[in-house]
């Protein structure tokens, strides 16, 4: 079960159905399921009834302190309503976030040039950067960066193994196992809350620890420096896993799916040309929407979604006693053949705007479900779209052969080896129209042109609109 729980609990939705029981680590007696119905009742129709539980409330709330992902009920209420007007505020991210994702792409770029990289851990480096660096403004130093990056890895790695082996919990507090992760913690909250102390002091900023430093509660108060500290180190760990690992698991399907990427690639240059992504543009990805929801489909990041009842309940002909703990298993959900047609398969038509009316509501959980729904998952996406915009248009990929693709479900569901690729830069597209002969050319086919040769066609063809613009069902488009 603490090597692979996913394998494990899909291996049980087989024997037993779609609602059972099981006992985690011999210990805590769960009620496992993918059922829609249990799932809507718990996660929102009568989400009152169910309270974070122990995993999130007493050992995430351990290391990361009482803040969004941790506290339940009117303190929870209150705390969302003052963070979620940073979220709102997505237009006013953007530069932060292309700034910092051009500073990653350099070392990227760099990197790639010596050989084959894995892009689970660069994609980890980069939305990290964008996070903290939305969370923190552009003054955030790499090296800080890297030591509250390193901090929650390995604190979150901690923290499943004290949820599925709770009988191991005694021997991590007498060996020092848990000190050893308690005085990392406070390592990096000194380095957060120094800024956090420092921005008190200096103008306004443009970010979200601005948005934590303003907001005020009914009577006036503002949150406590420790409490922005909690709100901040959370919004850190669930604001850049999601869009990091799903852009992993993108990269992964995209390359052994040459079609679909020649569509997402095309997608992106119809609409954007060489400009850069903004969150104006995230509602004009329609296919490419389609593709980053099939592969949270396929590999969810948050796995899997546990509450505790806090009364006695009943839905449907279960009973669900006070105290229980449900876990709400996402990957299951997304793979039930009864619920997804060959659903080991990948197919981003399932998720057109005329299948996605006829889904079952609470078989798709990428953000979770109801009031508690991903606060960032605007974020996410934006991040998501932002990331690929640039590499898909930069570079072809391919993966390097011999590898195992594995996933390994822990907090997140992560590729367990990583991901190896290589990377070359793209060739520039083709632009054709369909009454004519298929033009042939590309920048290196032509050496009268130099460097900018590439950037200038793509731009007059842009500006000719020669590349296909679905909205106005025009039949020109972009080859690559």
């Amino acid at each position: 079960m603490a090597s692979n729980p996913a394998a494990v609990l899909s291996k049980y939705h087989e024997t037993f159905g779609d609602t059972f029981r099981l006992y985690l680590g011999g210990l805590k007696e769960a009620i496992v399921t993918i059922d829609p119905a249990v799932i809507q009742h718990v996660l929102k129709t009568n989400a009152e009834n169910y309270q974070k539980s122990e995993i999130q409330v007493k050992r995430m709330g351990h290391f990361l302190g009482k803040g969004l992902l941790t506290t339940h009920g009117e303190a929870w209420r209150t705390q969302r309503r003052l963070i979620q007007t940073g979220f709102k505020e997505l237009g006013m991210l953007s530069k932060i976030m292309q700034d910092s994702l051009a500073e990653s792409l350099r070392d990227f770029d760099r990197q790639i040039r010596v050989g084959p990289v894995d892009v689970y851990s660069h994609f980890m480096k980069m939305t990290f950067a964008m996070v903290a660096r939305s969370l923190f403004g552009a003054r955030l130093k790499d090296e800080d960066i890297d030591l509250v990056s390193q901090t929650i890895c390995t604190v979150q790695e901690f923290i499943v193994r004290q949820t599925l082996q709770p009988y191991l919990n005694p021997w991590f507090a007498a060996s020092g196992e848990l000190r050893k992760h308690e005085d990392r913690r406070t390592r990096a909250d000194a380095v957060l809350l120094e800024y956090i102390r420092k921005r008190r002091h200096e103008p306004p900023g443009h970010d979200l620890l601005q948005t934590l430093i303003d907001a005020r509660y009914s009577d006036g108060e503002g949150m406590s420096d420790e409490l922005v500290l909690s709100e901040s180190m959370q919004l850190l760990v669930a604001g850049h896993e999601t869009s990091s690992n799903a852009l992993s698991w993108l990269l992964y399907l995209l390359s052994t799916h040459p079609d679909c990427l020649d569509r997402v690639r095309q997608e992106f240059y119809s609409v954007l040309g060489e400009a850069p992504l903004s969150y104006a543009d995230v509602l004009k990805f329609e296919f490419t929407t389609q593709v980053i929801y099939e592969g949270l489909r396929l590999y969810p990041p948050f796995w899997m979604i546990d509450r505790m009842a806090v009364a006695d309940d009943r839905v449907g002909d279960g009973v669900i006693p006070r105290g229980s703990m449900i876990i709400v298993y996402v990957y299951g959900a997304h793979h039930a053949p009864r619920y997804w047609q060959n659903p080991e398969n990948f197919d981003p038509e399932r998720f057109t705007k005329e299948e996605m009316k006829l889904r079952t509501p609470f078989t798709f959980l990428p953000f979770g479900g109801g009031p508690r729904v991903c606060i960032g998952q605007h974020y996410a996406m934006l991040q998501i779209l932002m990331i690929l915009s640039d590499l898909i248009r930069r570079y072809d990929f391919e993966l390097v052969p011999g590898q195992t693709i594995e996933a390994r479900p822990m907090v997140i569901l992560r590729p367990k080896h990583g991901i190896r690729m290589t990377f070359t830069n793209t060739t520039v597209p083709v632009v054709r129209q369909n009454l004519k002969p298929r033009a042939s050319l590309t920048a290196r086919d032509d050496p009268r042109h130099g460097k900018g040769f590439a950037q200038q066609l793509l731009i007059a063809a842009h500006r000719a609109g020669l590349f296909e613009n679905r909205a106005e069902g025009s039949t020109n488009r972009v080859e690559t």
